[in-house]
């Protein structure tokens, strides 16, 4: 069963198979100044519905991770970058038909790094 996500909008919709068990909170200046709660997931399990010339992207600091947003809505749904030198996915888990409250969160602090 797909689990689907968007923009505010809907200019940007996506999918995903695995309902992910844990989430996390970030405090980075980015993560803490959108409210993100975020998924990582391999990028092969993410699949985008709509057209790439949907999105923006914001990079900052050492640019290794495209923050994507909807050029329309500006919503924030999710970025992309590598991690142990695999592609992967962040999602926002606020961005989708999950119920939050059946996903442990933990707290990340990414502010340190």
């Amino acid at each position: 069963m797909s689990i689907h996500g968007s923009c505010h909008c809907g200019a940007i919709a996506f999918a995903f198979n695995q309902k992910p068990a844990t989430a996390i909170t970030c405090n980075c200046s980015i993560c803490r100044k959108r409210g993100a709660l975020l998924a990582a997931m391999p990028a092969d399990e993410f699949t985008l519905e709509t057209d790439r010339a949907a999105l923006s992207t914001y990079t900052f600091n050492s640019h290794a991770i495209r923050h994507r947003f909807c050029a329309t809505c500006g919503c924030a749904p999710f970025s992309e970058g590598e991690f142990q030198g695999a592609a992967t996915v962040m999602v926002n888990l606020r961005c989708t038909e999950i119920d939050l409250d059946s996903v442990e969160v933990m707290n990340f602090d990414g502010a340190a790094l």
